[in-house]
């Protein structure tokens, strides 16, 4: 990512943004931190059929056109392998041809922090002046996710406790309620996203008393917005030719041709 003059606080920015790291293609115009209009789809992780046309009616439909955006926000991911390839060569095409910033986003970021935007509207959440951990999943198969966590409070901080990876869920789970037990300042731990299959893993781990609640959770391009408008204020760009997605891990095919390779 390289830095260029910022923009300044109070002008106004349009930000089209969109993600194909789950099942779900979320895409959503938002203008100055606020949501103006967005779309969800569940075509199979099949997004590469829908994502161009999706884009053209969203915009149609709010009468924005190409000129009328300041930057494209993408995620990033982790996530499906397909999928995010999908959505990052979208991105770098539309950016090319409109000649606009790109600024990518992490997919599990841009899930968490769509998650706790919605915990905070919800009659679920209690509000609390100590901290919120917010811990992002994606299945990624095997008893494994791609997680990380983050940590929100009420007064409006938001911040990165550990790094995007794929972990087993029952050592992750575990390892958070430990943590979350022993830190007085934390008010609760949710786990939002793809959680039907390790919703036992993550309710075995509490075993000490710390509260861990789950939300399932599908990915809200709101937030991808979000997150691009701040990078974008910032004055964070991607550099279009070598903007790759983040996979984090091989896909498996390609994990095992390599092993092939080694002779492994």
């Amino acid at each position: 990512m390289k830095a260029v003059e910022k923009k300044n606080e109070d002008s106004a920015v349009t930000v089209l943004s969109f993600d194909t790291s789950t099942a779900a293609f979320a895409a959503a115009i938002v203008r100055n931190g606020e949501r103006m209009d967005s779309t969800v789809s569940f075509t199979e992780r099949n997004h590469s059929v829908r994502i161009l046309s999706e884009i053209k009616d969203l915009l149609s439909r709010n009468g924005i056109q190409s000129k009328d955006l300041d930057a494209i926000a993408v995620g990033q991911g982790p996530g499906s392998y397909t999928g995010v390839r999908i959505a990052v060569t979208v991105a770098k095409t539309l950016a090319w041809t409109w000649n606009k910033p790109l600024v990518g986003v992490s997919s599990l970021e841009s899930l968490a922090l769509g998650a706790w935007n919605s915990l905070q509207k919800s009659d679920e959440y209690m509000a609390d002046e100590r901290k919120i951990w917010i811990v992002p999943v994606m299945d990624a198969r095997r008893g494994q996710v791609y997680t990380s966590r983050y940590e929100a409070t009420t007064s409006g901080e938001w911040s990165r406790i550990d790094s995007d990876g794929i972990r087993l869920i029952a050592d992750w789970a575990k390892r958070i309620e430990e943590e979350a037990t022993t830190d007085s300042q934390v008010a609760e731990v949710w786990f939002v996203g793809d959680l039907a299959v390790h919703q036992s893993a993550i309710e075995l781990a509490e075993q000490s008393g710390a509260r861990l609640r789950t939300m399932s959770f599908d990915m809200d391009a709101e937030a991808v917005g979000q997150l691009g408008e701040i990078r974008f204020r910032q004055g964070e760009r991607a550099d279009i030719h070598t903007f790759v997605p983040n996979y984090t891990q091989l896909a498996e095919a390609e994990a095992k041709l390599l092993a092939a390779s080694r002779g492994e």
